[in-house]
């Protein structure tokens, strides 16, 4: 079965295009533009005119890729998050787009964002001899929020949390300077810190042991791989934090070939994380995300 996820971010709208077999994904297109909604539009604001129409015509032409790649109406999915979710004129927004690209946008609650982000995460582990009643985390930071999950394969999710903020939020908070200093990097931390606190007993009450992977999900954790490899501890996290203010993220993007805007909100992604490697212990950066959990679920897996 063909099958495709747009989904409409804080930062990026991105389309994925995947044949389904059982117990197999093949991507067939990717696509993705910087729209950063989460940047023109904080929480209880409303999404500028100029934005949704940008927007709209960014959607618009996702659909058409991925009619052009035989995606079928009733197997394409477009789905938003929390910088839709939390906008005053969020209604209005869906219906533009509705009305410019011919297609029904569904908001995700943060729940329904946490189950999909933990289905695609823990979905890639299939071909892996992994004990589907082992404990397994999920981290997921977007532009806009934070989804912490833990469960297993077998039973799915078994507790979520979503923080009200991510790397967009944070890093327009505190890091104005290019690159960041080291008094905005600690501001930032002792905010997200704060956050965090308490969550331990919480996340302990739920699992037995800890657990056996824990998969970060984003563009962001996707871009750190190319400064310190898929494996995210404290110390290699930390090397991240310390190269990434070591330059102007223009120096940074050329060096590294990422975008510059992506850039400039790893920082604040960096220190969620190492915040939930606190948590949870060393993270590992997924082969899949929230947008294969909804081609998961189109296709029935």
């Amino acid at each position: 079965m063909r099958c495709g996820c747009i989904y409409i971010g804080s930062n990026t709208t991105r389309l994925l295009v995947v044949d389904h077999t059982p117990g197999l994904l093949t991507t067939v297109l990717q696509v993705r533009a910087f729209t950063q909604l989460g940047r023109a539009c904080a929480a209880g604001e409303t999404i500028p005119d100029e934005t949704l129409e940008a927007l709209a015509e960014v959607v618009a032409s996702q659909v058409a890729a991925a009619r052009a790649h035989g995606v079928e109406p009733g197997a394409l999915r477009v789905v938003a998050t929390a910088a839709v979710r939390r906008a005053k004129n969020s209604t209005e927004a869906c219906r533009a787009l509705r009305e410019a690209a011919g297609v029904e946008v569904e908001v995700l609650d943060a729940a329904t964002e946490a189950r999909l982000a933990f289905a695609g995460a823990t979905g890639t582990l299939a071909k892996e001899a992994i004990d589907p009643a082992a404990p397994l985390g999920v981290v997921d930071v977007g532009g806009g929020s934070c989804e912490l999950v833990v469960g297993t394969r077998a039973d799915g999710v078994a507790w979520s949390t979503s923080m009200p903020f991510g790397s967009s939020d944070l890093s327009a908070a505190h890091l104005r300077s290019d690159p960041p200093t080291a008094e905005e990097l600690a501001t930032l931390r002792a905010q997200v810190a704060a956050a965090f606190a308490g969550l331990a007993g919480t996340v302990s009450a739920v699992l037995e042991r800890p657990p056996l992977r824990v998969l970060a999900v984003g563009g962001g954790a996707t871009s750190i791989c190319r400064l310190v490899g898929r494996r995210l501890d404290l110390a290699s996290l930390g090397r991240a934090v310390t190269l990434l203010a070591s330059a102007p993220a223009e120096t940074i993007a050329a060096e590294h070939d990422l975008d510059p805007v992506r850039v400039r909100l790893m920082p604040a992604a960096i220190i969620v994380l190492e915040a939930a490697a606190g948590l949870l212990g060393p993270i590992e950066v997924a082969d899949g995300g929230l947008r294969e959990g909804v081609v998961m679920e189109l296709a029935g897996a």
